[in-house]
């Protein structure tokens, strides 16, 4: 790897399936324009990192991103390793049972965290997944995932550490976004009592939470699930946090199948909630 310009090995994916094997594989067949760069004398022509985790030219970027073509071929040859018909079948159609409503955050990538192959979760991601009735974007995935991929199950994931939630708490103006926080801040104005009682390094936490069970609510009221349901379509919706700190999920414990049970949940969870008055994160699911 240190021939090829590298200065530590690299480390780009963080799963164990798309880990180190496929930039070993891709270190093996380098593109053409770092091919084209080994001299006759072997590879000097190569020179280290122009950027972290970015192998090209010191002071010459990569405008045409090679290394990310490179990275795609060694994924789709590890895969059709893995599985010779996976894209011929992926090609033909997708089937998947759940619909991922997430945050645009790049640390939270929904099928790594759940250890889903492509064609298993369609995904929906904004910031500080929020679920807006105007949002036109929003609910065309949500119609699309309910009425015609048949989806089973609907994850409202939110995430400590959102920077989102952190700019709607704070009430810092950060541009355009701000209309779009204004959502979030909306969930703070309704539990204000709850969240300003807590202590400054507990607040943010809490109102991430509580933004999810305000999302997931907003899901369930909305004219797609509210039909499915009444014609008999099982789907649940479910409210759930991811922590950057150590990559688990953890279950809000809102889950939601039938119209007349969101009341009654969505109050449990609240109490719940308040009457975590001290710094308490939702444990991860299987540790409790």
């Amino acid at each position: 790897y240190r021939q090829l310009g590298f200065q530590e090995i690299p480390a780009y994916y963080p799963s164990p399936v798309e880990g180190m094997v496929f930039l070993a594989l891709d270190l093996n067949q380098p593109a053409d324009t770092v091919t084209d760069s080994i001299d006759a004398s072997g590879l000097s022509g190569l020179s280290g990192l122009s950027g972290p985790g970015r192998p090209g030219r010191p002071g010459r970027p990569d405008e045409q991103l090679q290394y990310l073509f490179d990275y795609n071929r060694a994924w789709a040859r590890q895969m059709t390793e893995l599985d010779p018909d996976f894209f011929a079948r992926l090609s033909e159609q997708q089937n998947p049972q759940y619909l991922w409503i997430g945050c645009s955050d790049s640390r939270v990538p929904a099928n790594q965290i759940i250890g889903l192959l492509p064609g298993e979760v369609f995904v929906h991601r904004n910031v500080a997944n929020v679920v807006v009735h105007t949002d036109l974007n929003c609910l065309s995935v949500l119609q699309f995932a309910v009425d015609v991929l048949k989806v089973r199950h609907i994850m409202v994931v939110g995430h400590y550490g959102c920077s989102g939630v952190r700019a709607a708490l704070a009430k810092q103006r950060i541009g355009l976004a701000d209309l779009w926080l204004h959502h979030v801040q909306a969930v703070h104005q309704r539990h204000q009592s709850l969240i300003d009682s807590l202590p400054a390094a507990a607040q943010h936490d809490r109102l991430c939470e509580l933004n999810v069970l305000e999302q997931v609510a907003n899901i369930c009221q909305t004219n797609i699930v509210q039909d499915a349901w009444a014609r008999g379509q099982p789907v649940s919706v479910h409210g759930w946090l991811y922590a950057l700190n150590d990559g688990l999920l953890r279950d809000l414990g809102l889950t939601v199948s039938q119209p007349e049970q969101l009341a009654q949940h969505y109050e449990t969870v609240l109490a719940r909630l308040a009457s975590r008055t001290l710094n308490q994160p939702l444990d991860p699911v299987g540790t409790q």
